[in-house]
Formats: C-alpha cells, structure tokens, sequence
C-alpha cells in the first residue's frame, strides 16, 4: 500500500485547482476564469488499487493587497510542509517570469519529488510549449517535466503515474469512499461563490464571500440551503440583485442545479445579499466565512 500528500502549488489561473478535480476525477475545488478563484487548501483524495494519494490543492501564490490574499498565501506556503511530493503548476499561455523561477527553483531544491506541469498546452501554438521546457530541463531537481492540459485531461495520466512512482509505502489517510476533505456545508458555500464569480461583471466576485447561514436535510429528503452572498460595496448589491431579481435568481438556478448532483437530491435553496465594507481586511467576518488568519 502506497499512500501520501502532494502539494499542488503555482501563480494564480494556472490550472492548480482543475489539475486536480481531472487527477481525482471529482469536483473537489470550484473553478473559473478569474485569478485567485481558491482561496482555502482543499483535499483532493484519489483512491485506486493499493495507494491512496492525497492532492492539497492551494491558492495562486501572489503578492498580497489585503488580509485575506495575506490568509490565501499562507495557506499555499502553507501547504508544502510535511509533503510527499510536490507539482508546480506552470501555464504555457504566458511567459514565466522571475516569480516561476524562484519557486520552480526552491521546490527543486527541496528533499521531496518535484513535477513540473507545463499546463494549457492545448491553448497554445505548437513551438510554445518546447520552450516553456527548455527554460527548465536543467534545473537539478526537477523528478520530470510534463506537457498537460488539465482541461482536456491530456498527459494527466502521465503525471498520475509520476506520483505513484514517488509515493511512500504507508496506510489510508481517509475513507476509501472520500474524494474530499470538505464538509458539505463548505462545498455549498464554494458551488454558490463559483456560479457568482461567472455571472457577475469583473469588478464585483473579488470582494464576495459566502456564508451558510443554515445547511439541513428534511425527513423529505430535501436539502435546505439558506446563504448571504456577501459584498464589500453598496453598489455592488444592486448588481448582484440584477434587474427585478434576475441575478440572483441566475446565481441561484446555477447553483442549485449543482448541488442537486451533488447531494443526489432535492434542493432548495434561498439566497441573500449583505454588505460588509471591506470585509476582507476584517478579522471576524473572515473567520466566520472560513478564512481564519490565525489558525
């Protein structure tokens, strides 16, 4: 038996948090466009014949600007303590930078296997993605280099066998049924806040939260779901609300067709807007929200 942890680290939208729900086969962490969507560490549990690998999926490492990008970073620095392997994410649409060298460099020269997924190659001309290589191949320390893209599922497999390889003799860490770490009260709350982020307009889903006021399941069968959607701006609630409503009944539908599959059920969920002003500099909302800076 094969078990561990891998750390999957790298900038903000490079393909962290849908690397893992393709490794698991499961949505473990809410995905979108938008740079630094994850903001907690989440398990993805990947379970197979003889090994159980654990991937920590982590927020975008980038410079923070206010206590909660402060809460996201720790938790990716956070995250490559006490791991088995580690997995940067590399993005081959841009250009790797300083920042890329400087943790591609660090990780290399940690006692732990270190992957390198060059990811999106599916999005990029050809002759990009040897480059993206090049500019690594002799980094000392680097177990191997792997063209992927996470969204289509090319190469993952490659990477899957990669970290068998590496994986330490050793026990279950978590039920052979469990894909996640995460109640479902905290997959509820990222399912809202995702359908929320590919709604609204660019200004508005970095400064949302969502909070579960009530989370239960009837005799019925059917779960109830009662969530604030939490703003920082009064004048972002209007633009949540939509027209008469048709926002956040849009958020809401979304949502709740989701959590339908999820649960395996009926859904009933009601959504409300609250303002908290700059809400992510303030130490009480955020631990109510699950970003406890102290922890």
């Amino acid at each position: 038996m094969k078990s561990g942890f891998i750390a999957v680290t790298g900038k903000a939208n490079a393909g962290k948090s849908t690397l893992v729900n393709t490794l698991v086969g499961e949505k473990v962490s809410i995905v979108s466009h938008k740079p630094q969507t994850t903001r907690n560490k989440i398990f993805g549990i990947l379970n197979g014949d003889g090994y159980q690998a654990v991937f920590i999926d982590t927020p975008g490492l980038h410079r923070p600007k206010n206590a909660l990008s402060e809460y996201m970073v720790q938790e990716a620095e956070g995250a490559n303590e006490g791991v088995d392997a580690a997995i940067y994410v590399l993005a081959c649409d841009k250009e790797p930078d300083g920042h890329d060298d400087e943790h591609i460099a660090a990780l290399a020269k940690s006692p732990v296997p270190f992957i390198l997924a060059v990811n999106k190659c599916d999005v990029v001309d050809a002759e990009v993605v040897p480059l993206r290589i090049a500019r690594y191949k002799d980094v000392k320390g680097i177990t191997a280099i792997v063209p992927v893209s996470a969204r289509t599922g090319k190469n993952v497999d490659v990477i899957k066998n990669e970290i068998l390889k590496v994986l330490p003799e050793g026990e279950r860490y978590f039920d052979e049924d469990m894909y996640t770490d995460k109640n479902m009260r905290f997959m509820a709350a990222e399912i809202i806040r995702e359908k929320a982020l590919y709604n609204l307009s660019d200004e508005v889903p970095y400064g949302i939260g969502v909070n579960i006021n009530k989370y239960s399941v009837g005799e019925n069968g059917v779960t109830e779901i009662d969530a604030d959607i939490i703003c920082e701006k009064r004048a972002h609630k209007p633009i949540i609300i939509g027209k008469g409503g048709s926002m956040l009944k849009k958020i809401g539908s979304d949502a709740r067709f989701e959590l339908e599959r999820l649960v395996g059920g009926k859904v009933f969920l009601t959504l409300w807007v609250r303002i908290k002003p700059d809400w992510r500099d303030d130490g009480s909302v955020m631990r109510m929200l699950g970003y406890d800076p102290k922890k």
